[in-house]
């Protein structure tokens, strides 16, 4: 059956969302590694995801893709949805789905989120972890793939090796936000996402900025490209064209990629601004 397409302008606008059948089940063992066709007592099928756990908490598990011959690397895919509850690695799948047509090795990955024990750091240790739990043995780049806040972790996930918290997992190769809040500063100042960015750092504040904002972390040690829409109106596109200004300023290779499409294009699989997504991965793999 296919998959029904979901209207992500009504549900960021306020509508809720009900989250996928699996996470609603109890969780695996950590570290285990399941596919919905063991799920459903039926025999593995070529490119069913395998569902791996890395932690206790419902909210902590990667469903990897695995395409069919020689993989072109690893893309870990991080969803948005302003780090809240409500909003989770649905949005994530499509994305997985079409990459692992296109020969990618593709990790969608569910997090605690704010509502459901998430918010600084768990959310970041969360990330760390799912890099962890499929990067390893990768033979190839591993490149993460971020969307909003998505874009936020994944562009942190390419720094988060110097922080002794985060530290010793698997190294990125490449980051590509998309969409993504990359100066955590403005967000607050903005009161993005009916002030998102300021209960996602909860009491932290603005003491955890050198942890937790891209913009404090440049350069990084890995090339990353901002894939944003000028005419996006949730996440404005100076997220982008400031933190790419200042990383190309600190030496860093930081690239800029401008679509059209508002917020949710670039994870729309057949859009041009997705297709702009995936000229990149192209040119890494």
């Amino acid at each position: 059956m296919a998959r029904p397409r979901l209207d992500r302008r009504a549900l960021l606008a306020g509508i809720g969302v009900v989250t996928l059948a699996g996470c609603a089940s109890g969780p695996e063992p950590p570290g285990s590694r399941t596919t919905d066709a063991d799920q459903a007592g039926e025999r593995p099928v070529s490119g069913a995801p395998e569902r791996i756990t890395y932690g206790d908490d419902p909210s902590q598990w990667v469903d990897l893709h695995t395409p069919d011959g020689d993989s072109r690397g690893l893309v870990v895919v991080v969803h948005g949805g302003f780090w809240k509850a409500q909003y989770g690695a649905e949005y994530g799948a499509p994305l997985a789905e079409d990459l692992v047509q296109r020969g990618w090795t593709a990790a969608n990955v569910e997090y605690r989120r704010v509502g459901n024990g998430g918010g600084f750091p768990e959310t970041l240790d969360d990330v760390h972890a799912a890099i962890g739990a499929v990067a390893a043995d990768v033979d190839g780049p591993v490149i993460t793939l971020g969307h909003s806040a998505g874009g936020h972790l994944a562009t942190w996930a390419g720094a988060r090796g110097r922080f002794d918290r985060w530290s010793g997992g698997p190294a990125l190769t490449h980051v590509v936000s998309q969409a993504g809040v990359l100066d955590l500063g403005a967000a607050v100042a903005d009161g993005l996402g009916t002030d998102a960015a300021r209960a996602f750092l909860g009491d932290a504040g603005e003491s955890s900025y050198d942890e937790v904002d891209p913009l404090t972390q440049v350069p990084l040690d890995v090339p990353m490209w901002a894939v944003h829409a000028a005419d996006d109106d949730i996440v404005p596109f100076s997220q982008a064209s400031t933190y790419v200004d200042a990383a190309t300023a600190a030496g860093a290779e930081a690239t800029l990629v401008e679509v059209t499409g508002g917020h949710f294009g670039v994870i729309e699989p057949g859009s041009d601004a997705w297709a702009a997504c995936v000229e990149v991965l192209d040119s890494l793999g």
